[in-house]
């Protein structure tokens, strides 16, 4: 029998899936950078406290974490935060937040995105 490698969780799975495809599609390599980091352990992936994001972050952008997104910390910037997940403070600590699968459809050139992590 033939071992998995990688994630376990279908949804996972499919969103990296569908970020290669969309990076082979558009041409756009922010797409498949997100998709390696993703593909990583669990604990290796990404987390990114709200403080960190209010620190590096400037107004009216757009920030992706290939990861988690935890709540500690406050935000005092316009900005709007994907990622894969979202810890229940970030949720309630962020306006604007999204999973990277509406990132995609909403922006699939992923122009004006930066990673954070």
């Amino acid at each position: 029998m033939k071992k998995l490698r990688g994630p376990t969780n279908p949804d996972l799975r499919k969103l990296i899936q569908n970020l290669r495809i969309l990076s082979s599609k558009e041409n756009v390599g922010i797409w498949k950078a997100i998709a390696n980091e993703l593909e990583k352990p669990t604990r290796a992936r990404r987390s990114v406290n709200i403080s960190k994001i209010n620190k590096y972050a400037r107004d009216n952008e757009t920030i992706i974490v290939p990861g988690k997104v935890l709540g500690s910390g406050n935000v005092t910037k316009e900005v709007t935060v994907a990622a894969f997940q979202f810890s229940e403070s970030a949720k309630n600590k962020l306006k604007n937040f999204m999973l990277i699968n509406d990132l995609i459809k909403k922006n699939p050139k992923g122009k004006n995105v930066r990673i954070m992590g």
